[in-house]
């Protein structure tokens, strides 16, 4: 019969053989230049990266701490210097509609320069504008003008004034203007003189007076149709002379742009706008008094002078040289990712215009690479439907969250979309990436690359090699003291403690930096030149010291007996099970007292705790487990009839996980045999229906929270640890453990089946059976198979009485009804 086997101290933890580290320090390993064991994620974002169609850009799914965002930036960095530098993006002034600012495409590196080269034009023109109306030359023109309308004004009114005066009448003024009145020698006459005139005189001057105001009136409308006509010969030469004085000022600003047809476009319409508008644009002058516009790096808005819609705001410029961009956006908000169009507050009213709008993070990425953190851009309202909405359509088109939501109607703009052509690299769990790929029916359609990032590599010389320049890297990135051999030996160990597995690494290299940091702080603090071993120990202690006060009050109040688990000692139906507690990055293995009660009945297994509803769903699956070993193993030939309750005493918190099946049928199967279990031994594994011994999560951390309540007690040499043999290669115990085993004085042992183990935890065989079925009466199994038989003896027993006694009550019934003589 198999037995179970006990594990020598070497196999309890995996040390790192320090000959394999061929170096005194790591000051002499060369920097690291790969991302550790993540070659596959490392070919999808080469291959996301380098695919131009639409729709593949890249999540990047991995754990935090797996450094899954240097890795992205350096492996994209790496592309995008080789790329070309993607074009500036400017919006200015739409002519045609105000509200929707055109957006103009120049190389990069020439928007700066159009903007610049645009202010300096407008101090230009806003100087002409001064100048040019002050000159001999346009004074002259301009009276020449207004002198032939008032000389051709004057001779008209004069020749009418005269043509009065011979009929008698004269000009005068009143509040509506020019009035024709009757005189008498040169004077107006005076209203007495004209109610002296008879009848006949009267009618005559007024039909006189009425023809000679009709005269005035065509006189006064040819005059105002003139002076509007002088007006506009005026504004003509106003424009004229504004155009042959900008001619040569736009003349330089067509050539340098004069590749740039979208650029020449706006070019033309700002010139002509200058002379269309040329006496707006003297009046502000004259308000300025002719202080030149100077240029900014970002345009000053609302508009307050005319000559500011002639600005360029420069919505995104690029560097010629510097290959294409790579952004990262901490804050994904439907601002940051497509733009915004501020306000400002003017008179109680918020006004804006074409240079207040500011540039997002895709309108910055566009032509390169955007990181964004999925989560981040999950939570921020709207953002994520913007986001695909850019990338399904390849452009952007400024959104705001104040649009989605807007409940009062304010000015604002419709800046014309800019196309789009970025790849968008999206970071996040993998539990984030299953979530989107099962309810978001667009997501793998823009979304068809995973680069998904491992949190474990196998443990190889080229693995330690990377390790150990991991930690010099740090060291020399940090301008922090370097590490002995020793000392990157003990912080691989960490990693392969960290990985919870003998043959893996865990990449969480961020809990290595951190090591790495908390190490040197120690050894600093030591005085040590290099960080050495004990200093790398002082460090993981410290970490467990800051994080183990609950543990250490749950273990007191183990030990005082408050909780009762026993370490030494046997009992029937008593096991000691092993749990988990996770309380933040800290994992405590506890130690707790389970109990079993059989005794005769149909009910099978009651869990207490199932019934009290303080189970998972797991653990429910578990303890059906147990009646699916009972009936295989003892229930061939004759039916398995019992009543058995379990329990984890003082236990009140929900219980998960099938890891303590096998120890709640451990103490079945020791309650039904009346064997005792060794109280000092701790049993962890799940089992299934045929007896097999699976494997468990945590199992270090269980064997050293028992161990920690033996040494608390003192240690007897007799206790120890059941553990599934499937978990030896996840054994990485406390150095305190492995000294203590390989002083025989605590002991852990591996097992494959629940005979293995029962035989571990009693001291008596489990048992064979014969070709009948039947086990030797002295084994465990023969024992609950004579207590099973016993049972169903008794079961028989009782239904045999029951069904005389209701025999005997249905002939007493019968009796009775018998009619009497």
């Amino acid at each position: 019969m198999a037995k179970g086997k006990e594990l020598k101290p070497r196999s309890l933890r995996w040390r790192c053989p320090v000959g394999k580290l061929r170096f005194k320090h790591t000051g002499d390993l060369p920097e690291l230049e790969l991302p550790i064991g993540q070659e596959r994620a490392l070919a999808a974002l080469d291959f996301g990266a380098g695919v131009q169609t639409q729709g593949y850009n890249i999540f990047v799914a991995g754990p935090v701490g797996t450094g899954r965002h240097d890795m992205t930036r350096s492996q994209l960095a790496e592309r995008a210097q080789k790329m070309p530098a993607p074009d500036d993006w400017c919006y200015v002034y739409n002519f045609d509609d105000p509200r929707r600012p055109r957006a103009l495409r120049l190389p990069a590196g020439m928007g700066i320069a159009l903007r610049d080269d645009m202010a300096r034009t407008l101090g230009d023109v806003q100087q002409v504008l001064t100048t040019v109306f002050e000159t001999d030359d346009y004074n002259d023109k301009r009276d020449e003008i207004v002198k032939e309308f008032r000389d051709a004004r004057n001779r008209e009114l004069q020749a009418f004034e005269n043509e009065a005066q011979e009929r008698g009448f004269a000009l005068g003024r009143s509040p509506a203007g020019l009035i024709v009145a009757p005189a008498v020698d040169g004077e107006v006459m005076t209203p007495q003189q004209y109610g002296e005139l008879s009848d006949e005189d009267r009618q005559k001057l007024d039909a006189t007076r009425e023809e000679l105001q009709q005269k005035l009136g065509d006189i006064m409308r040819r005059g105002q149709r003139d002076e509007k006509e002088t007006r506009d010969r005026v504004r003509r030469l106003d424009q004229q002379v504004v155009a042959e004085a900008l001619q040569p000022i736009f003349d330089d600003l067509r050539q340098k742009y004069a590749a740039m047809p979208d650029v020449l476009g706006f070019l033309e319409r700002v010139a002509r706008d200058i002379v269309e508008n040329v006496g707006a644009l003297r009046r502000a002058a004259d308000e300025e008094d002719g202080n030149p516009i100077q240029p900014t790096s970002h345009p000053p808005g609302p508009s307050r002078h005319p000559l500011d819609r002639y600005k360029v705001n420069v919505l995104v410029s690029n560097d010629p040289q510097a290959g294409a961009p790579i952004v990262f956006e901490p804050n994904p908000t439907i601002d940051k990712l497509t733009g915004e169009v501020e306000h400002q507050a003017q008179m109680g009213a918020l006004v804006t215009d074409f240079t207040l709008i500011n540039a997002g993070a895709l309108h910055r990425a566009n032509g390169g690479f955007l990181i964004v953190e999925a989560l981040q851009v999950l939570l921020r309202p709207f953002a994520w439907e913007a986001l695909k909405r850019a990338l399904t359509n390849r452009e952007v088109r400024i959104e705001s969250l104040s649009d989605q939501m807007r409940f009062i109607s304010t000015t604002t703009l419709e800046p014309e979309p800019i196309p789009l052509d970025v790849k968008v690299a999206l970071i996040g769990n993998p539990f984030i990436y299953y979530l989107l790929c099962a309810y978001d029916e667009e997501f793998l359609k823009l979304f068809k690359v995973q680069a998904d990032l491992s949190s474990e590599i196998e443990v190889t010389d080229g693995a330690l090699a990377q390790y150990a320049q991991f930690v010099g890297h740090i060291c020399r990135q940090d301008g922090l003291p370097h590490f002995s051999r020793a000392a990157v030996a003990r912080v691989i160990e960490h990693g392969v403690e960290l990985a919870g597995d003998q043959a893996k690494l865990s990449t969480r290299l961020m809990d290595v930096a951190d090591l790495t940091h908390e190490a040197v702080y120690w050894a600093q603090k030591a005085g040590h030149e290099l960080v050495e071993t004990e200093d790398v120990e002082k460090a993981i202690q410290q970490r467990i010291y800051r994080s183990n006060r609950i543990e250490e009050r749950i273990f007191e109040v183990l030990n005082e007996g408050t909780i009762m688990v026993d370490t030494t000692g046997e009992a029937v139906g008593q096991v000691n099970g092993l749990s988990v507690v996770t309380l933040g990055d800290y994992m405590i293995g506890r130690p707790s007292r389970l109990t079993c009660q059989t005794s005769i009945g149909r009910s099978g297994v009651i869990q207490i705790d199932r019934e009290a509803k303080l189970t998972g769903r797991i653990h429910d699956k578990g303890v059906l487990t147990l009646q699916g070993f009972m009936g295989g193993r003892f229930g061939q030939k004759e039916p398995v009839q019992f009543t058995a309750t379990i329990s984890f005493e003082q236990l009140y918190s929900e219980l998960e996980g099938d890891s303590a099946s096998s120890t709640e049928l451990y103490a079945l199967l020791s309650s039904l045999a009346g064997v005792p279990i060794k109280q000092g031994i701790a049993v962890t594994g799940s089992v299934n229906q045929r007896g097999e011994v699976q494997a468990i999560g945590g199992v270090s951390r269980k064997i050293d929270g028992f161990f920690k309540l033996c040494q608390m007690r003192g240690l007897t040499g007799e206790q120890g640890v059941v553990i599934p043999a499937a978990n030896e290669r996840h054994l990485m115990v406390r150095q305190e453990v492995v000294d203590a085993c390989a002083a025989g004085l605590f002991h852990v042992w591996s097992v494959r089946t629940i005979e293995e183990g029962i035989e571990v935890l009693t001291g008596v065989p489990a048992g064979k059976p014969d070709r009948d079925g039947n086990y030797p009466p002295d084994t465990v199994f023969g024992k609950v198979q004579a207590r099973l038989r016993a049972i169903a003896e008794a079961l028989r027993a009782a239904g045999n009485s029951e069904r005389e006694d209701k025999t005997g009550a249905r002939r007493d019934s019968g009796d009775e009804a018998q009619p009497r003589g």
